[in-house]
């Protein structure tokens, strides 16, 4: 009779030396390079984030405003170099401990025991944001190497399920409740707008209009020859044929039930075009910051930028979801003689399609973990569910020590930007440290590891050369 026994365990002797810094005999002055570096970078990195968001904010520059952030930004620095060289710091110190590596303790262990020093020492305000963050790269990676190993198969259309389903749900509570304190429903107010927010006792219930649209004075045309007077004229007569097609659509009827003003349709059509312009804007301007030394160099690419799909496709996702969201909310209202916060689930539904204009994974995750964190807190707050002590610490060092296992024994799994940015936080150590050693471990590591630097593009035998020059 076979016998069910464990999975082989399997250790590597090799040496802390040769597998994490081959390019520094010693394990503190390698540690204490990646710690300088890390923190210059780290810095930049946080600074640019900070004052981001000092100016979306729009903020007035006070002295204690200017505190807050240099304090925040030095805290932040901090954070992110005690996890940069806690990790090697941590790989170096199990080797000498336990004399030998296995699978786990290359990389898993000394991330997540980096990890709970690092986050201790980051602003509690933002924990949540990170792990959300972590947990969203986590939950992609677990489902590629998941895919990898032919364990499941992708999904067809499986980010719009994912976005559909987890919007609907946001879009019912946004109906449902007076006070909806969490950002993600500040999004879903700007996005759908404030008149479909939940049944507040100040929620306006507005009339229908029947009041006709106001009469406009037509400019006539002049005979007078001046070219200047001539062009007024056609200006004047084609911005009062505008607004007298936005006045029929404006004074058309509207239910009884909708709180909006104006009618149905101007409302669903206005929606349309301001978040058209918005996504537009957003994605114009990212792509003209990204692209300003090839615009510099070639100028002529300007106009493929403005009309290129990747500069549309946000408007046009955010443009529909607005337009389908309110047409149907208000078509049921219409239909039904009233209104109801379970209207947003076959409105939530329809307007979810949108998103296959814009199919971001790393949105539709971050929806869904969205989701997930609100029904949570729902739920503890009603008694259905104990609250987890440090439930976020733990899910954010769980998260990050799937990652950087991921970056370490497998690359390809692992979203390319977030290896880039492992790359620059370590000045391109990450790349160096010798994969080779680690394929008796079955993944063949060092393969996967030079496919992906090279998808990337990121030059191997430059930075190798580089680091190697420094070791003593």
């Amino acid at each position: 009779m076979a016998v069910l026994s464990l999975p082989e365990y399997k250790t590597i002797e090799t040496s802390c030396i040769e597998y994490v810094h081959p390019w520094n005999n010693s394990c503190t002055t390698a540690t204490f390079e990646l710690l300088v570096f890390a923190f210059f970078q780290s810095l930049k990195t946080y600074t640019t984030v900070y004052l981001f968001t000092l100016i979306m904010r729009r903020k007035k520059l006070t002295k204690k405003v200017m505190k807050e952030t240099l304090l925040g930004i030095l805290q932040s620095t901090i954070f992110l170099t005690t996890h940069s060289f806690g990790f090697p710091f941590l790989i170096c110190g199990l080797r000498k401990l336990t004399g030998r590596f296995d699978k786990y303790s290359v990389s898993f262990w000394p991330s997540f025991l980096s990890s709970v020093v690092a986050i201790h020492l980051e602003r509690s305000s933002r924990r949540p944001i990170l792990c959300l963050y972590v947990t969203n790269v986590a939950t992609e990676t677990l489902f590629r190497m998941a895919v990898w190993r032919g364990w499941v198969k992708p999904i067809k259309f499986g980010e719009t399920i994912i976005f559909t389903l987890s919007t609907t749900l946001l879009l019912y509570w946004f109906r449902s409740d007076v006070e909806n304190k969490d950002s993600m429903f500040s999004a879903l107010r700007y996005v759908v707008g404030r008149y479909e927010e939940g049944k507040s006792p100040e929620r306006p219930m507005m009339e229908s209009v029947d009041s006709p649209p106001p009469k406009r004075c037509k400019f006539q045309t002049n005979s007078s020859t001046d070219d200047n007077y001539s062009m007024y004229i056609i200006i004047s007569n084609i911005c009062h044929a505008y607004m007298v097609l936005i006045d029929g659509v404006r004074f058309q009827p509207r239910s009884p039930y909708c709180p909006h003003p104006h009618s149905c349709i101007f409302y669903s059509l206005q929606g349309l075009g301001k978040m058209l312009a918005v996504g537009y804007g957003v994605q114009l301007a990212l792509r003209l910051v990204l692209s300003a030394k090839k615009i510099l160099r070639k100028p002529s690419i300007l106009f493929r930028i403005f009309f290129s799909d990747k500069v549309l496709n946000l408007g046009k996702f955010l443009g529909l979801f607005c337009l389908l969201f309110r047409s149907s909310s208000c078509g049921l209202r219409w239909l039904r003689g009233s209104d109801s916060e379970f209207h947003a689930i076959p409105s939530g539904l329809l307007a979810g399609l949108a998103f296959q204009f814009y199919p971001d994974s790393t949105a539709a995750l971050y929806v869904m973990w969205k989701a997930f964190q609100i029904l949570y807190v729902k739920m503890v707050e009603s008694g259905y569910l104990p609250k987890i002590p440090y439930g976020t610490i733990l899910l954010y060092c769980f998260s990050t020590a799937v990652l950087f296992h991921t970056a370490i024994l497998e690359p390809q799994n692992l979203r390319p930007s977030y290896y880039k940015f492992l790359h620059s936080l370590s000045g391109g150590r990450i790349a160096v440290m010798n994969r080779e050693c680690l394929d008796p471990f079955g993944l063949d590591t060092s393969k996967h590891h030079r496919d992906v630097m090279t998808k990337l593009k990121l030059n191997f035998k430059i930075v190798q050369s580089f680091l190697l020059s420094h070791r003593k």
